[in-house]
């Protein structure tokens, strides 16, 4: 069975927390444990500069997600999982790809158009505050995609656009350099209809621009149990029937077999306390990420083994990414200095002195000479065929001055010497 390979990035700003989790990171490993799956992970650390200019918190964060998605479960024997920093093709990629993008078209990119409305609205400049950095990000995410050449980029639904740019880049190099052959697959958007969005602490989606996030490993347990109990919920007191369908069960049901949210539906209902079903949703979690924990925490306790993994990763990515740039820096004309095919140079042709046979309304037919410079030297008198005109053509091609008699059948062009002519005369008898 043919492979299917799929390309996920990370962007390295924040702490993951249980949203994540469950939206992304779960379902992405998942997939990545199907047979036929060939997947690639990377940290996209050049994007998150975009977002953040504060050294330490990127730093960070890099060390955080890579410990939390092996933690997770992420086997880095079965996927290529690697920092974008650590692939300098990228980098490379992302210029040559600029090269060949219409500025219109990045003008009309969501992140883009976003801010400049936003500065707009404010009674700014359009442009106040915003990076070429931001401006440029599709055509980075394009050359992150593109020098690997997945079959499919999960993505969410705001992110459409980008992939539909990178088909665009994708597709225009291709005809531009690839004279027949198209060096990249056109990547399609795979977006995950099923995937579970979690509410937050207060039932809007969980989100660290909202603060309602439930952590998923920071703290520890403790940390875990705090969130739970800030979980917003009605004030119906035990023993009173609650409704099953509010956030705290949505959030339950992430990580509840069948049973379990059966169990949980029917206790809530029969009228268990909010206080208990909190008490339920921590132990709950806490068995399916404890485990998790452990490794995170030992993860992030030596830095070195994850950057071990990672180099390891990025050496992997550039095996397949550098052999493409290879053929893609040639595409363009950046190749080694090697000896060039002669080229033919063409003869050059020199201007002389020549005669044009032409017929007039009366009937008779004349010759012109004219010298290299095109200037009129000779006008013929009228003869009764072409033939005739054709012959004393000829005759004082042959003869040349010889052939200027005082029965030639000429007159001189005004301002035209008799030594103009016989010079004129010379120099087409000598070729």
């Amino acid at each position: 069975m043919m492979s299917l390979r799929v390309l996920t990035g990370i962007t390295t700003t924040g702490t993951p927390h249980l949203g994540n989790y469950v939206g992304a990171i779960r379902p992405a490993i998942v997939a990545s444990q199907q047979p036929n799956s060939d997947c690639f992970f990377f940290m996209a650390d050049y994007h998150a500069l975009i977002k953040c200019d504060d050294p330490s918190r990127i730093e960070r964060s890099r060390l955080e997600i890579a410990a939390t998605w092996l933690a997770a479960g992420l086997d880095p024997e079965r996927v290529t999982f690697y920092r974008q920093s650590d692939v300098p093709e990228v980098t490379e990629l992302n210029w040559l790809l600029t090269c060949v993008t219409a500025k219109g078209q990045m003008n009309r990119a969501h992140a883009y158009k976003g801010s400049t409305d936003a500065n707009e609205a404010a009674g700014e400049d359009p442009d106040a505050g915003i990076t070429m950095g931001l401006f440029c990000y599709p055509i980075l995410m394009a050359a992150d995609i593109l020098l690997f050449n997945p079959h499919k980029v999960p993505v969410g639904r705001d992110q459409i656009q980008h992939i539909e740019m990178t088909r665009d880049v994708a597709a225009r190099f291709n005809h531009l350099f690839g004279q027949g052959k198209d060096f990249f697959v056109l990547p399609e958007a795979h977006i995950e209809e099923q995937v579970a969005t979690l509410p937050g602490l207060d039932g809007r989606k969980m989100s660290k621009s909202y603060d309602n996030t439930i952590p998923l490993f920071e703290g520890g347990a403790k940390a875990l149990k705090d969130a739970v109990a800030k979980i917003v919920t009605n004030s119906l007191l035990p023993g009173e029937p609650k409704d099953p369908e509010c956030h705290l069960v949505t959030i339950y049901e992430a990580f509840a077999t069948p049973e379990q949210a059966a169990k949980f539906r029917a206790d809530l209902v029969a009228g268990l306390g909010w206080g208990d079903a909190k008490k339920q949703l921590v132990e709950l979690i806490d068995a399916h990420v404890g485990p998790m924990r452990e490794k995170y925490q030992e993860l992030m306790a030596h830095p070195e083994q994850i950057e071990e993994l990672l180099q390891i990763g990025a050496a992997k990515a550039r095996a397949i990414a550098a052999p493409l740039l290879k053929t893609v820096r040639e595409s363009v004309g950046l190749r080694r200095m090697n000896a060039l095919p002669a080229v033919k140079e063409k003869a050059i042709k020199i201007a002389l002195p020549s005669f044009k046979q032409f017929r007039l309304e009366d009937g008779q037919f004349y010759f012109n000479f004219s010298d290299a410079a095109g200037r009129l030297l000779l006008t013929s008198s009228g003869f009764a065929s072409g033939k005739d005109a054709g012959q004393w053509v000829g005759k004082l091609k042959k003869e040349g001055v010889a052939a200027l008699t005082g029965d030639t059948p000429v007159a001189l062009a005004e301002g035209v010497s008799s030594d103009d002519v016989a010079a004129a005369l010379v120099a087409l008898t000598v070729e």
